[in-house]
């Protein structure tokens, strides 16, 4: 199965007029550099090295600001940047996107952050995670390579997004999970009505199962999000990387702390810089890559602090379990940005995590999943150990809603006050004189 050759232009259906060209050309090696079509395939072929998006830089550098401003309000207006969905008739998506940009001064007054400070709240999106991007992508891609089904293996977020994928188009999805996940996001997940399988196991063993899953006859049929057309699927990614660059006036901050799972989120939204700036987009600027993890959860972490080029596994705990990917198949290349930008990697431990929930919430007004928690925690973190300038401007991202989450702040969280339904109730209580 193959998608459409690379540079094509196809009518569009909605509208009646041409759209823009594909410009992915195949897929690339991370490891060696072999190249492939534009397959159902995410390792290589001679090296069992990762495989990701190509493009033709000609093509990439044809986009212009105009064209992306004049497009739809979601993903889709960076679609001659993208390698699926040029044609609207061909997209399986939920049409998330363009999420808020929350500037955060009250946050940075607190923080001592002088350069300016801004939340990218992707708890806007359609099932309130930065998951609605990368399957909104993936989907178009399965349909795209004669897929009928989709599927995944997930920490939450991911699962939510699949199923309503699925329920949108109608079409079956299957989705594993770990089955100690947050309740939130395992009735989100189940409302849809698809198949959803809890398995006794963290992630990473659920993973391992859909692994081999993949390769059975009954789901020959299905394409696992994450795996089977994983290349597509963290393209997605890069719009939030390129929300944020338009956000901003069509330029990139200088400072960026991003939560890492898997490392992939952090990879693609540097990636999402580096293209903007090759095709002409913005102007040629530095920027510097932070990478947050939960202490119950560090792997990247521990190979940052310990100048390791590889990453070792460990078992996850803590309260972020959406973060809790204890093999971390972009690890490496996280902490390739992350060096190449002179950035670092900061842990936070639950104490922490909720704490920074807290303190988002009670300066912006955002209410972030646990994710959310670690990445302003990491970010305090960083700013006390002198690791991020003050004086430069800042993005942290919060990657999905704090509805989804709230098991850790239901001990600490709750009503200030407890009184009969009277005036003189409310005066005993000191809120009236």
């Amino acid at each position: 199965m193959t998608l459409t050759a690379p540079g094509s232009v196809q009518a569009d259906s909605s509208a009646g007029g041409p759209v823009a060209p594909c410009p992915a050309r195949g897929l690339v090696c991370r490891n060696c550099g072999a190249t492939f079509g534009l397959i159902a395939e995410h390792a290589c072929a001679e090296c069992f090295g990762p495989l990701e998006v190509d493009y033709d830089p000609e093509l990439m550098k044809s986009v212009t600001r105009e064209q992306i401003e004049a497009g739809p309000q979601n993903i889709w207006r960076y679609a001659g940047l993208l390698p699926v969905g040029q044609d609207p008739a061909d997209r399986v998506s939920l049409d998330p996107g363009l999420t808020p940009l929350v500037r955060a001064d009250r946050l940075a007054a607190e923080l001592g952050l002088t350069g300016g400070l801004w939340v990218k709240d992707d708890s806007a999106n359609p099932t309130h995670s930065f998951k609605d991007r990368v399957v909104s992508l993936a989907a178009t891609a399965a349909k795209g390579l004669g897929y009928r089904k989709i599927a995944a293996a997930s920490t939450g977020n991911l699962a939510n997004s699949v199923a309503a994928h699925a329920a949108r188009v109608g079409i079956p999805s299957f989705v594993f999970i770990p089955s100690d996940l947050e309740p939130g996001k395992v009735v989100q997940s189940a409302v849809y009505g698809q198949t959803l399988v809890a398995v006794d196991g963290s992630y990473d063993d659920v993973n391992r199962l859909t692994s081999e899953l993949a390769e059975t006859d009954e789901f020959e049929d299905t394409a696992f999000v994450n795996q089977n057309v994983r290349p597509y699927y963290a393209e997605g990614s890069k719009t939030m990387g390129y929300e944020i660059a338009e956000q901003l006036g069509w330029r990139i901050p200088a400072q960026v702390v991003i939560p890492m799972a898997s490392g992939s989120l952090l990879t693609k939204v540097d990636k999402a810089f580096r293209e903007l700036v090759a095709a002409g987009i913005v102007e040629a600027t530095e920027w510097t890559i932070f990478g947050a993890q939960s202490a119950g959860c560090d792997p990247i972490a521990t190979a940052f602090e310990q100048g390791w080029d590889v990453v070792k596994p460990v078992k996850p705990t803590g309260i972020a379990k959406s973060l809790n990917i204890g093999n971390p198949a972009d690890g490496p290349y996280a902490l390739d940005a992350i060096r190449r930008t002179g950035g670092s990697v900061g842990r936070v431990g639950d104490d922490e995590i909720v704490q920074g929930i807290r303190d988002l919430a009670r300066t912006t007004g955002v209410f972030a999943e646990t994710a959310g928690g670690v990445t302003v925690a990491v970010l305090r973190q960083l700013v006390e150990d002198g690791r991020l300038d003050p004086a430069k401007e800042t993005v942290v991202l919060n990657t999905g809603e704090g509805l989804k989450t709230l098991d850790p702040l239901e001990p600490v969280v709750g009503p200030t006050h407890r009184v009969e339904p009277s005036l003189r109730s409310l005066r005993s209580a000191g809120l009236i004189g």
